[in-house]
């Protein structure tokens, strides 16, 4: 109090500083950002695009929805889109029906090689529709190209981006949408949509965009409003919203100078700083409002409450760091930046509420609780706390069983991401993955590189007879919609040449024919649409992709370890399979490794909150107690879940981390101000319960009311992972201060009266 004006021009001095990193930060919406370097699945991933080269996609799908099958308008669009495609920044490649390179025999030894669909506008409806018979009678296209109905067709764009700008994606998307407004305009029966791993990388930008502009100022005006209505104090509001603004600022900016970039699922840092720094301020706020209301003088006022509550404060802000500062055991670095940011910006806040606070108290004029507004909650907690006094042992016996109940319900939630659901419904990505899913029954593609072990290898008949097997095999497990195999090629190459007759739909019977077909083919494919996408350059391996009917995580790993099993148990002794991988393979293992990762980060968590409690309270068996009512409410919430919803994701595997962090601040609170009541006021056990009630209880209600609200805010998010994590916690939070208000309590009575008969004996 005596250098407050000093320590707050150095406290502004600092959050200055710190702010001006905020010039310095930038955003990685790349996907490849939830897994860390040594991630075996992006490993995998990595080993994969160095055979078949690296790249993204993109898919344009056209839609006849009216049509009684393929259309003109398709034929023509698709012709018209494939020509344009190539004008999108960095596009090194397009397939589609109209370019596909359909063989067939000119005589008996002769093989013709051309586009499927050419000049569409001249072609006759009869010859369009012969051309639509061949690609759905081509293994290779229909399900994957065409849809089944022939009224939809895809569009494929491969698009090898440097990555040396974070704007590379942004233009290629915005290139790619002028096109999809084009054809609509051109052809108005069809719809387009986009999809494929650049609008993926997009959709995590573009999600990142909305939070950022829609959260924080959602978050701050709510934050506005209910400290304004709970606290009913225009300067605490100030001092309160100045905190959290500083404190925002300061760990945004310091990210910014050390060079952490924000990314997917960290975006929802701001918000939740925002949520968390209001908890210190408004229990020093709402104790100097209660001294001024016992006639104390401002500065008094203010000194008892820093002196009352400095140790309450500093703990629950170092256990709350705790917590998020142990998602650094996380498996996905975006998860780790958010522990660091949020720790940095709980620190921050408890460092500007205990200097910054005291000091625009005494310079703005601040009203003290009256009895008429404070009176009723006091009657209230007060009748609460005698309640509770007199029946402990049931409340405990209760909150037990209501907690294995739910500890019950909690094991019907599955671990079970899906892809499409990882947007909110309003982002245009969803919708247009939704189509594609609805359209051709296909949202995802799990892809397995297949090793012969030897240069030109490929063309074994051993081989391929094993690479169709397993193409055969796959394309009977559940939820594969198509499998495109090297083998199919073969075996239309042998076909074409042996004048097309449809018993030579088989693969050849030598390594040299084979090793003949594909020369000849491969000589006669125009530049940009050869086999290196398909075929490792030395001919030693193959690439199996298989089309996903809109799958769950859980589906994605089963059939993971499913096709591992064939190749080492079954048939393919001979062959030398690479982990199967894609992104949504990668994606379906996350949230797996999270949990697995998180549980000895969430261990380390327990231990190190309950050793600061013990210290802080200066009790092991407060300290122990302690955690109890707080390791209870993430059970209970999962359970809720898990009776409500089913179905977690990546969000999971924090929730017992950070909400530990975070509900603990109201029990050490109240066991701080039950101890002052026991030890410093020489009161009894159900006089100090009370004690706890009526000194900290509104300020409890007060703080879990508006951090609760804080993650309700988060919830609204349109990435799926934040939006979990927003709501989880905020059921959390409701639930532990239930239990503070009611089991904590009765085991605090239920203690100190075990200790009085062990006296007494």
């Amino acid at each position: 109090m005596k250098f407050r004006w000093l320590l707050a021009l150095m406290i502004i001095v600092v959050s200055i500083t710190a702010g001006g990193g905020l010039s310095k930060l930038t955003f990685d919406g790349n996907y490849r950002v939830f897994f860390g370097e040594n991630n075996p699945d992006l490993i995998a991933f990595g080993e994969f695009q160095n055979v078949y080269t690296r790249n993204d996609n993109l898919f344009f799908l056209l839609y006849d929805e009216k049509a009684p099958g393929f259309s003109r308008s398709l034929a023509e669009a698709s012709e018209a889109l494939t020509e344009k495609a190539w004008t999108i920044p960095f596009a090194s490649r397009v397939d589609s029906i109209t370019n596909y390179q359909h063989t067939y025999a000119d005589g008996t030894d002769s093989l013709v090689v051309e586009n499927l669909f050419r000049d569409t506008e001249n072609m006759s409806d009869a010859e369009i529709r012969s051309r639509a018979k061949i690609a759905l009678r081509e293994p290779t296209l229909v399900n994957n190209v065409i849809s089944e109905d022939g009224r939809a067709v895809l569009v494929s764009v491969t698009l090898p981006f440097p990555e040396l700008n974070p704007s590379e994606i942004p233009q290629a998307v915005a290139a790619a949408r002028s096109l999809v407004d084009e054809i609509e305009a051109q052809y108005p029966s069809l719809q387009v949509a986009l999809s494929g791993t650049t609008m993926f990388n997009n959709a995590f930008n573009e999600a990142g965009q909305t939070d950022s502009e829609t959260l924080i100022p959602l978050t701050y005006a709510v934050m506005l409003l209910l400290v304004l209505v709970l606290l009913r104090s225009f300067s605490g509001t100030v001092a309160t919203l100045l905190v959290i603004g500083l404190s925002t600022v300061t760990a945004l900016g310091l990210a910014g100078w050390v060079g952490i970039k924000l990314m997917p699922i960290a975006i929802a840092a701001p918000t939740i700083i925002l949520t968390l720094a209001v908890a210190d301020s408004v229990h020093l706020i709402w104790a100097v409002k209660r001294n001024l209301a016992n006639c104390l003088p401002k500065r008094e006022a203010i000194t008892a409450a820093l002196k009352s509550n400095l140790a309450a404060i500093s703990l629950t802000s170092i256990t709350t760091a705790i917590g998020f500062l142990s998602l650094n055991f996380s498996d996905s670095p975006p998860f780790r930046t958010l522990g660091t940011l949020t720790a940095i910006g709980v620190i921050a806040a408890w460092l500007y509420s205990l200097v910054l606070v005291p000091a625009l108290l005494m310079l703005m004029p601040l009203k003290p609780a009256t009895q008429a507004k404070t009176g009723w909650l006091e009657r209230w907690l007060s009748a609460y706390s005698g309640f509770v006094a007199r029946r402990p042992k049931q409340i405990f016996v209760i909150g037990g069983l209501i907690t294995l109940g739910f500890g019950a319900l909690a094991t019907l939630n599955q671990n079970n991401d899906r892809f499409a659901e990882y947007f909110g419904h309003e982002m245009e990505f969803r919708h247009d993955l939704e189509l594609g899913i609805d359209v051709l029954k296909s949202a995802d593609i799990f892809e397995v590189s297949v090793s012969s072990g030897e240069p030109e290898g490929i063309n074994n008949p051993e081989y391929l007879t094993q690479l169709d097997a397993f193409a055969k095999w796959a394309r009977q497990q559940p939820h594969v919609r198509h499998v495109y195999a090297y083998s199919d090629v073969a075996k239309r190459l042998n076909m074409n040449m042996h004048g097309d007759d449809a018993n030579f739909r088989k693969l050849p019977d030598s390594s040299e024919l084979a090793a003949q077909y594909l020369l000849l083919y491969e000589l006669s494919l125009p530049y940009g649409l050869d086999l290196n996408d398909r075929i490792a350059v030395d001919k030693s391996a193959t690439r199996v992709s298989l089309s996903m009917n809109d799958p769950t995580a859980q589906d994605l790993r089963k059939l993971s370890e499913d096709i591992q099993a064939w190749f080492s148990k079954t048939n393919a002794h001979d062959l030398e399979p690479a982990r199967p991988t894609g992104p949504s393979v990668m994606f379906s293992y996350i949230s797996k490794r999270n949990v697995d990762a998180m549980f000895s980060g969430t261990l380390l968590a327990v231990v190190l909150v309950g050793m600061s409690i013990m210290i802080g309270l200066r009790s092991v068996k407060f300290g122990l107690l302690s955690l109890v009512p707080n390791l209870v409410p993430p059970i209970i919430a999962f359970g809720l879940w898990g009776l409500l919803v089913g179905k977690i994701g990546m969000a999971a595997s924090v929730i017992g981390a950070t909400s530990l962090g975070i509900v603990v601040d109201d029990t050490i609170h109240f066991i701080a101000k039950y101890l002052q009541g026991r030890r410093e006021n020489g009161l009894p056990p159900e006089a100090a319960i009370a004690f706890a009630f009526t000194r900290v209880g509104g300020a409890m209600a007060t703080t879990t009311l508006i951090v609760a609200v804080g993650f309700a805010v988060l919830a609204t998010s349109v990435f799926a992972v934040n939006s979990q994590l927003g709501l989880l916690t905020a059921i959390t939070i409701i639930i532990a201060l239930i239990f503070d208000f009611t089991v904590l309590p009765a085991m605090l009575l239920i203690g100190a009266k075990r200790e009085t008969h062990i006296q007494e004996g």
